[in-house]
Parts: C-alpha cells; structure tokens; sequence
C-alpha cells in the first residue's frame, strides 16, 4: 500500500515517464495556481511562477521523499520559486521607479471588493501572506504549510494568527475573538 495516492505517478515520473509528471501536474495545478496568485496578486505572474515551479519539479525530482505528501512539496518548490521571482521583480520594479522617478500606475480593480482583499493580502509580509494563504484560502493545516514553506510550525501558527488580524482590520472586520 502506498503512503501517498501519487506515489505510483511520482515513481514512474522518477523513472522518466512524462506523462506520468503531467498527470501529477494536472492533479495539482489548481492548488499550487491558487497559492501563487494569493501570494502574488497578479493572475498571469502567479501562471509564469507556476510554470517555472512545474519545470524545477520535474528537474529535482529525486528530491522528493516517497511516502510524502507530493502536493506538500510542489507548492514549496513553488514557494521558493515565488522568492526567487519576487526578488528578480522587486530589483526590476526599483530600476523602473528610479527611471521614471517615482511614477505610480495602478491597475484598474475588477471590483472594489478583491481590490480590498488583495491589497491586504499584498501588504503583509511575505511568509506571513504565504501562511495565510496556504492555511486560510487553501485549507492546509499549520503543520503542513510549515512543511511547503520549510518555517517552524509555531512559525505558521503565529504568521497565521497575525495575518488574519491584519486583513480583518484593513478589510474593517471585527477581530477581538
């Protein structure tokens, strides 16, 4: 019996079968989609990270423990690679601010509702948004977004605890319980 429902996919992906690593994509892409383009915010950014993360996946392979949760070690492949593009941008976006002497561009909301949000979410720090994101919009438990993210669990805990503070108190909810 196999510790993990992927683990006969991840050991014919190990094996080299292609089509073996595109139906473990397949069967997670959605998560790993959704958990980027929380940490992102921007939809066709968060697709270009998952793409990258998806190609890292299939070259570290033999990384990933068998018997472990293989949706677990996608989103924190994808998680680092979020860190990686988010420092490549921030370095790109400081040239840009610096040329054109601090112009400011904002996009236009889809509605004034997931602006909010969305603005919230962007203003917690990153593994904070990161935990959020995984635990309250993803349904993962603590232990297991400290597993993606490679963060103590009382680390989680805490980012968890405090980010769902700071969104109730931009988004103007009540968060005393």
């Amino acid at each position: 019996m196999s510790a993990s429902p992927d683990g006969p996919l991840v050991a014919q992906a190990r094996a080299g079968s292609a089509a073996a690593f595109g139906r473990l994509i397949a069967r997670h892409q959605q998560s790993v989609r959704a958990f980027l383009r929380r940490l992102v915010g921007d939809w066709a950014d968060a697709d270009e990270v998952a793409q990258q993360a998806f190609v890292a996946a299939w070259t570290h392979l033999g990384r990933f423990q068998s018997g472990r949760d293989f949706r677990l070690w996608l989103c924190g492949v994808a998680y680092r690679k979020f860190l990686a593009s988010r420092r490549s941008t921030w370095r790109r976006r400081r040239r840009e601010e610096l040329a054109a002497q601090g112009q400011d561009t904002v996009t236009a909301p889809n509605s004034d509702d997931h602006l909010d949000l969305r603005k919230a979410l962007q203003a917690l720090p990153e593994e904070q948004r990161a935990a959020v994101a995984l635990c309250l919009a993803a349904g993962f438990s603590h232990g297991e977004a400290a597993e993606a993210l490679g963060i103590p669990l009382g680390t989680v805990k805490s980012h968890v605890q405090r980010g769902r503070a700071a969104l109730l108190a931009a988004l103007g909810g009540d968060h005393g319980g």
